[in-house]
């Protein structure tokens, strides 16, 4: 049996600035799991999607290692929020506001999503 890749004409966007970019295909976004997009300034950024579709975006490094890894973290929700914990460490992000859950003096940056 081969499988087919369900595609869309749906494109991920995030808000830079005052200005919209593309990062991906909604269909490359499998609820629960990441995708790591470059931006244009060189940084990158996790793109996720819950089970019921909400978009999510936050910067893919993690800030207690410095490694670009958030794209591959484990999520899921505290308190009714979501979050991505970190592969490596396990610090946990809100994908809302990108405050880290076990350490509030640490944030990463969260951006406005939107798939069009």
């Amino acid at each position: 049996m081969t499988m087919t890749l369900e595609t869309t004409d749906l494109k991920v966007q995030l808000r830079l600035a005052d200005d919209w970019f593309t990062v991906c295909d909604l269909s490359m976004l499998l609820p629960g799991r990441g995708v790591a997009a470059l931006l244009p300034d060189g940084r990158q950024v996790a793109v996720f999607a819950d089970r019921n579709g909400r978009l999510y975006a936050i910067d893919n490094r993690d800030p207690f290692t410095g490694a670009a890894v958030l794209s591959r973290g484990l999520t899921g929700t505290h308190q009714g929020r979501p979050f991505v914990a970190s592969p490596l460490l396990k610090q946990r992000f809100d994908l809302e506001s990108g405050q880290c859950l076990d350490d509030e003096a640490v944030r990463v940056t969260a951006y406005e999503v939107k798939a069009v």
